[in-house]
């Protein structure tokens, strides 16, 4: 029975939120292990005060980025960790992991140093043979401790992150996420301000994200003939904007990070497919899930994993061809726009 575990994941932040599922199955299964956490600068606040995590390593990627991985190295190999399970597949997240001196070290076949893994699992994306979702990939690297199926990931808001969303949840709301790191996953600037024009000014329009896409949001807000707006990008941290999803009406995303920060709240999601697909494996996973993509058969879609500076064919029709209808259907009728009042 492992003492002390190691989840490295230094990817993304979406990527960071399924990995706790990890965290949440090992949990279970070792109520008294310590479990702790390696991942990249930034991200170390989505462990803020919570209950099981006992430490998080953070590696500053920025400056002085192979010495301080060095470094980390140092510390890791100080815990005496009994199990490491790597869910990176780069060549330093692997180095990590064989110079981490655990009896356990588990990781994926694609990264480079895997032949230095005590254990080792497949990572398959395939959207037509039987797709599966990230969790379930990962939970693969600790089947031989936890045998079955994996937990859902979870995120811990303080009481004073829901005291700070509960300020702002005074009438009923939806939240949108409306900007992505990549121009094909993200739903087009003019497609949101239609749909938030069609909305009952009774409703909150909850703008979040982080301060860089506060000029994107202030460009829809500004654009929008809603009544209701509210922009909270860069104001709210990670675990806040979490909380608030908690209490939405609806939380409309794009293919990226806050569909996961709903689906580690089960909370209630609505996640806009442009240029990838749900078969490949990163999906809402909140007991009320919607899925809004085209239509239409395209046989450029999908045109990649993480997606594009811009459509690949220049016409971006898996954005385009999705309508306001099906996004405005989720919700009560009591929550759209009577439009024989206008």
């Amino acid at each position: 029975m492992p003492k002390k575990i190691l989840i490295i994941q230094t990817a993304s932040i979406g990527d960071v939120i399924l990995s706790t599922a990890l965290a949440e199955t090992l949990h279970k299964a070792f109520p008294d292990a310590e479990i702790s956490y390696l991942v990249r600068k930034g991200y170390d606040s989505l462990f803020h005060n919570h209950p099981f995590i006992r430490n998080v390593f953070v590696w500053d990627k920025k400056r002085m980025k192979y010495c301080k991985l060095l470094s980390l190295i140092g510390q890791v190999r100080r815990m005496k960790f009994d199990v490491v399970v790597n869910v990176q597949r780069f060549a330093s997240s692997g180095l990590i992991t064989a110079l981490s001196g655990a009896p356990v070290k588990s990781g994926f076949v694609k990264n480079p140093l895997s032949f230095l893994f005590t254990r080792k699992s497949e990572h398959r994306i395939d959207i037509h043979d039987n797709p599966e979702h990230e969790i379930v990939r990962n939970h693969r690297l600790i089947a031989d401790l936890v045998p079955g199926k994996p937990l859902k990931p979870r995120l811990y808001p303080s009481d004073a992150d829901f005291e700070t969303a509960k300020h702002w949840a005074r009438k009923r709301f939806i939240t949108i996420s409306p900007a992505s790191l990549w121009f094909t996953k993200q739903y087009p600037q003019d497609k949101w301000v239609d749909f938030i024009n069609n909305i009952s000014d009774d409703i909150e329009v909850i703008l979040l994200g982080s301060a860089a896409d506060s000029e994107l949001c202030a460009r829809i807000s500004g654009k929008s003939n809603h009544e209701n707006i509210i922009i909270l990008t860069g104001i709210f941290t990670l675990l806040q904007s979490a909380a608030l999803m908690k209490y939405a009406l609806m939380n409309y995303t794009n293919d990226s990070a806050p569909m996961h920060l709903a689906s580690a709240m089960n909370a209630p999601v609505a996640a806009v497919y442009c240029s990838t697909v749900p078969a490949f494996g990163f999906g809402p996973l909140s007991d009320e899930s919607h899925i809004i993509e085209t239509t239409e058969e395209l046989p450029c879609r999908p045109c990649g994993l993480h997606g594009y500076k811009s459509c690949p064919l220049g016409h971006f029709n898996c954005a385009l061809n999705i309508h306001t209808e099906q996004l405005l259907n989720i919700l009560p009728t009591d929550a759209r726009k009577d439009k024989r009042r206008n």
